[in-house]
């Protein structure tokens, strides 16, 4: 029994004493596992492919054995440190990846002239003439009942501001305007058909016949 434990003891001191010495010097693993202890080796592979949270393709990591042997090697995730294989990568990267070249080039800003843009108006303008407006509203219910005739035009709960002309006109049309390109002195409050003025630069010809410009707007209860 003292012979056992003086075995013990000795295999301890040469355990502590390699890893005070050089950390790198290997270490026989049964002097670990005469010892109960689990002697942690790791192999150095080259990844073939990024891995999260290990590396990216081409560099050379530290695995365990056994997540090498089966995870990695089964799927050629990675390939032994060594040169044959490191040969065989460079070589490879060399055919399959191809060279990125950099190339600065002059960027050249073409700048519409006034011609170009009094086209591109003059197309929104007659866009905006032959198109019709239909907007969709809620009546005021307690004046349609109020009305003295059926012929009264039924009034709106909520009337139809430029801001509202606006956003239909960009939504349906495309056309992107301002308020102030309307001439609407009070919101649209009943029901029925419309021609709102446009107020366009006198500079976009009108169509003959026409003179001016005009919106049509078609208000329908919802």
């Amino acid at each position: 029994m003292g012979y056992l434990q003086f075995g013990r003891h000795s295999v301890k001191q040469i355990i502590r004493f390699k890893d005070a010495v050089n950390d790198s010097v290997v270490v026989n693993p049964l002097l670990y596992a005469s010892q109960g202890l689990r002697y942690n080796r790791k192999l150095q592979v080259i990844l073939t492919t990024d891995i999260d949270k290990l590396g990216k393709a081409g560099e050379t990591v530290k695995v365990a054995p056994g997540y090498f042997r089966n995870h990695l090697m089964p799927k050629l995730l990675a390939v032994p440190n060594i040169d044959k294989f490191a040969y065989l990568l460079t070589e490879q990267r060399k055919i399959y990846q191809p060279i990125e070249e950099v190339k600065q080039e002059d960027v050249v800003i073409v700048t519409e002239s006034k011609e170009d843009m009094m086209k591109e108006f003059e197309k929104a303008a007659l866009r905006l003439d032959k198109a019709k407006l239909v907007l969709r509203r809620l009546i005021d219910v307690q004046k349609a009942k109020a009305r003295e005739s059926k012929g009264d035009p039924l009034e709106l709960r909520i009337p139809v501001s430029k801001k509202a002309l606006v956003a239909e006109v960009a939504r349906q049309l495309c056309v992107n305007i301002t308020p102030d390109n309307l001439h609407l002195p009070s919101p649209l409050s009943t029901i029925g058909e419309y021609e709102v003025p446009l107020r366009l630069p006198r500079s976009i010809p009108l169509p003959e016949g026409k003179l001016n410009w005009t919106l049509k707007v078609k208000i329908r209860s919802k």
